[in-house]
């Protein structure tokens, strides 16, 4: 078996694509897989799997998901392994986070299919792409003149030619923690 963490993109954001948590468990549940949790509100999901092929297996849940719900959700799937490999690299370990700060992760449906050259500044909405890896982008957001943060997912899924969804760092080191209990 294989643990698997799925990042669900656009769900529960300013009441659309509403799914509560428990339907997602167990619509995640009905697809065969095994110790199904989810993490926040998000749409955060982790679970064990036989499956080993992540292609077929993103493809299988957004089936499903579109099924059961009637929404059309990406899902950006990776195994546990490889989140707990990210963390413990830490891209973000020379950058503070803190009231003007904030970091990203930007998990990408696929290999971009444009690479920029990096890091990437966008001083429109006060962010620095430091480094793609694994699918994933890190990014450090800076407070804007407004008071408020740029978020990222529009802009690096111009940059990269992917889809993706995007998680505080925070939280991604929260779900390592939250697995690894």
């Amino acid at each position: 078996m294989v643990k698997y963490v799925a990042f669900l993109r656009a769900i529960n954001v300013g009441g659309s694509k509403v799914i509560k948590m428990e339907i997602l468990r167990q619509i995640f549940e009905s697809l065969g897989f095994a110790n199904v949790r989810t993490y926040i509100q998000s749409g955060n999901v982790i679970f064990d799997a036989r499956q080993k092929n992540v292609s077929s297996l993103t493809t299988k849940i957004e089936k499903e998901l579109e099924r059961s719900t009637g929404h059309k959700v990406e899902v950006m799937l990776t195994t546990f392994a490889e989140l707990q490999s990210m963390v413990k690299l830490d891209p973000f370990k020379r950058v503070e986070a803190g009231p003007d700060v904030m970091l990203f992760v930007t998990f990408l449906s696929s290999e971009p299919s444009l690479m920029p050259k990096l890091p990437i500044n966008y001083d429109k909405e006060n962010l620095q792409v430091l480094a793609l890896r694994d699918r994933a982008a890190f990014i450090v957001a800076k407070r804007k003149q407004n008071g408020m943060f740029g978020f990222p997912n529009n802009f690096l899924e111009k940059q990269f030619g992917s889809v993706g969804t995007t998680r505080n760092w925070t939280t991604v080191k929260k779900i390592v923690d939250f697995v690894e209990r």
